[in-house]
């Protein structure tokens, strides 16, 4: 392994431990020293790659947000739109242990948002990098002809903001609303502007 590899395994490592320890006890209670003991690398190795908390929070949340969900059609460009989006749907809500953690991860964010310039601009970026996704998927349905033509951002917006609102109460495990209900919700929805049926898809 060269230099330049061992580095960027270190990073990987430093920012997983990241991501792990912020969910698991909150940014507020996060200290440099708990991340590189739980990243087994010494505290100034951490600060090599990351000379403050926030700047680690940032890229942990990054890190976080580019392992979600990527080539959910497995390279297939033949999976079709509305398994795509059932994908992206699935995704999106806290319907794994990974996930859950994902979802943690976001709190923390929303929380700093609120108070920090920095944590608002990565949150409204990252916001915007999943409405162009699910745009995206619209859109491919749009133009295979699985979808009716619609308005694809209007139907994006709604999408995230669904999936939001019905994520949290999945994490709350509020018993009105698990995630099979949280799923049926958001595809019928959707499902008239779509042209499609309300049932969510098997996936």
């Amino acid at each position: 392994m060269t230099k330049a590899e061992r580095a960027l395994e270190t990073r990987e490592r430093i920012l997983k431990a990241a991501c792990e320890v912020i969910a698991d006890i909150g940014f507020e209670n996060v200290s440099m020293r708990k991340v590189a003991e739980h990243a087994g690398v010494s505290k100034a190795l951490l600060h090599y790659h990351f000379d403050t908390r926030e700047k680690l929070f940032a890229e942990a949340m990054t890190h976080s947000f580019a392992q979600t969900g990527t080539d959910l059609d497995g390279g297939d460009a033949d999976v079709p739109a509305g398994v795509l989006l059932a994908r992206i749907v699935r995704t999106m809500l806290p319907t794994d242990e990974e996930l859950r953690q994902d979802w943690k991860l976001w709190q923390e964010l929303w929380v700093r948002a609120q108070r920090d310039d920095a944590a608002r601009h990565l949150a409204v970026d990252l916001y915007d990098q999943l409405h162009a996704w699910v745009g995206g998927a619209v859109e491919r349905g749009v133009a295979s002809g699985e979808f009716a033509p619609c308005d694809v951002a209007a139907i994006s917006t709604l999408i995230l903001a669904l999936c939001d609102g019905l994520g949290i109460r999945v994490m709350l495990a509020d018993p009105r609303v698990d995630l099979s209900t949280a799923q049926s919700t958001i595809w019928s929805a959707i499902a008239p502007s779509l042209g499609i049926s309300p049932a969510f898809p098997e996936t």
